[in-house]
């Protein structure tokens, strides 16, 4: 569908719209970050949904803002959190593939809950590579700058076979008062005075949030406690794996999301579960979150 030489040209991008793909695994020995697709489950879908090899590159649209025009014709989808999906301003829903005729505009509204989306097109998004990832890190500035407006981008080769299905349900809006996120306790809970008070009460989602971690603090008028260090000397610095959760000295955890540093001194204390990280992905600034043991 998507046709040759087909590019699209950012006319606008809201808080934040970068390239992501499935990162730079396996170099952190290197001190070079993961990076990737923040919530790999709405970026996997978004690649298949419009035939694409899973490796092909995305736009992750953080808090809406995007949009763009095609010049030539392509096929696309967006995925993620529930939101306003318009070609030159017409409605045409989510999570679905969407043929695009030379001059259209897609644009990508904010979602009502939640906080990435993604765009996928036919073929990937063919910017240049960065030790074979055209992901951008926002912590260590690999990979193209954040999307802006004019920018150029080309569309790429890494389609495969048309898939079966080219639709799928969104997932449903969290109804619950808090968002659930599943954690292992290790490797350094030993740290800690009481573990345990991760685990208890609610926390609320840090404005200071970003891809790089979810900061988190206990609610205003909440008197639940937060966790406290043993009195030993700080540790050398070590490897922090994706989901970690980090307890600074002020008891304020921090969630590390797919640009978070190689190496940390604060103790990690738990890691969020695969199933429960794309959940961490889609926090927002308010959200109330609570840790549960699996």
């Amino acid at each position: 569908m998507t046709g040759p030489h087909a590019e699209f040209v950012v006319a606008s991008t809201g808080p934040l719209s970068t390239i992501q793909d499935l990162g730079r695994p396996g170099l952190a020995h290197l001190g070079v970050p993961r990076s990737g697709a923040a919530d790999l489950e709405s970026f996997g879908l978004a690649n298949r949904l419009v035939g694409n090899r899973e490796e092909a590159a995305c736009v992750e649209v953080t808090l809406g803002g995007f949009s763009a025009t095609v010049h030539g014709t392509a096929l696309v989808a967006v995925t993620g959190p529930s939101t306003v999906v318009r070609v030159d301003g017409r409605e045409v829903g989510s999570h679905a593939a969407i043929p695009l005729e030379n001059g259209r505009r897609l644009s990508v509204t904010a979602p009502r809950h939640g906080c990435r989306n993604y765009v996928a097109v036919r073929g990937g998004f063919d910017v240049v590579p960065e030790l074979d990832s055209r992901s951008t890190d926002t912590l260590s500035g690999l990979g193209p700058a954040p999307l802006a407006v004019g920018d150029e981008l080309p569309v790429g080769r890494l389609s495969s076979g048309w898939p079966a299905v080219m639709l799928a349900p969104p997932a449903p809006c969290p109804t619950a008062p808090s968002i659930a996120l599943t954690v292992r306790y290790g490797p350094r809970a030993y740290r800690l005075v009481d573990p345990g008070v991760l685990a208890e009460g609610v926390w609320v989602v840090n404005p200071a949030s970003n891809r790089i971690g979810v900061r988190l603090d206990r609610p205003e008028g909440h008197d639940d406690r937060r966790p406290v260090h043993l009195g030993q000397a700080e540790s050398a610095s070590e490897g922090v794996p994706l989901g970690g959760v980090q307890i600074p000295p002020s008891g304020q955890p921090v969630v590390f999301l797919a640009d978070h540093p190689v190496t940390g001194g604060y103790p990690v204390v738990a890691v969020v579960t695969p199933t429960s990280l794309p959940r961490a992905a889609q926090l927002v600034a308010g959200d109330r979150v609570r840790f549960v043991t699996g």
